[in-house]
């Protein structure tokens, strides 16, 4: 039976819907600043469709001062958070969630999704947790099916993130991910040190946070890899089902075009033309 709560005078009835197998999952979301409009779409798919027979709960790194369905839903836990801008908003996210390692002490799983991700069908517990290994990643939907010279690996050796030319082995998107509870606290806080100490040397690795999660996984291994269908780019055709999806973020908001402009000079596209017009 539901907790009965009184507030502002009106009577609401805090029920979990879901059926409790005694596991108890968090989830890791960011939204600051104008990326607020993401949460709400996010939300409501997660508890139509995310891993219905464990308690959910979340975690809401934002500036927003208030977020959609919070008063109803004690599941909802709003973190304030300072919007750290381009690239800080993601590179600094594993610092985000070792700050509150302590308030996560009590969950079997976590996991991290970005802001303009939903789902788009069921995800099954039996598919989508780690039971037997540490950690979850999904193959970026971009490099599922290309050889390891092509992945766009962190491959400096100042970065902390570097990984040795021809080395590697699954390329994983940053926008999905997580674990068993004390692997991924564990891994979160290793990668918070290895960006801070990086970033004290004015070192960014190529892709941020992601070149220092494929370094991780890369070197520990012990993952669980999921397919495309877990991170399914809206505007991509991909020979994988829609399980969970990354909204095109420009029909929510406007996006910056020298964030975009960066972003574009970082693929291997991009510098290919590069060196081609100095050539």
């Amino acid at each position: 039976m539901g907790r009965v709560i009184i507030k502002d005078r009106l009577v609401v009835r805090i029920e979990d819907v879901r059926l409790n197998n005694g596991l108890h999952v968090a989830i890791l979301y960011i939204c600051t600043g104008k990326y607020s409009v993401f949460w709400e779409d996010f939300y409501r798919s997660m508890e139509r469709y995310f891993l219905r027979q464990s308690k959910v709960e979340y975690f809401v790194f934002t500036d927003a001062d208030k977020l959609y369905d919070e008063e109803r839903n004690l599941r909802i836990h709003r973190i304030r958070q300072e919007n750290l801008g381009w690239p800080g908003n993601t590179l600094f996210r594993f610092h985000m969630f070792v700050s509150i390692s302590e308030r996560l002490e009590d969950y079997d799983y976590l996991f991290f999704l970005n802001a303009n991700t939903v789902c788009r069908q069921e995800i099954m517990e039996e598919e989508f947790l780690p039971t037997e290994q540490d950690l979850l990643v999904v193959q970026h939907p971009g490099y599922y099916n290309c050889s390891v010279w092509r992945m766009p690996y962190e491959r400096r050796k100042i970065s902390s993130a570097s990984i040795p030319w021809g080395k590697g082995r699954d390329y994983v998107y940053g926008a999905v991910n997580g674990g068993k509870r004390a692997a991924f606290l564990g891994m979160a806080k290793e990668l918070d040190d290895e960006i801070r100490r990086d970033y004290e040397k004015d070192i960014i690795a190529k892709w941020h946070d992601e070149s220092h999660l494929n370094h991780y996984v890369w070197k520990y291994g012990n993952y669980k890899l999921l397919t495309p269908a877990y991170a399914y780019p809206e505007n991509y055709q991909l020979p994988f089902e829609r399980k969970i999806m990354t909204i095109d973020k420009g029909t929510k908001i406007e996006l910056d075009q020298n964030k975009l402009q960066e972003l574009k000079d970082r693929s291997v596209k991009g510098r290919m033309l590069k060196m081609i017009r100095r050539a």
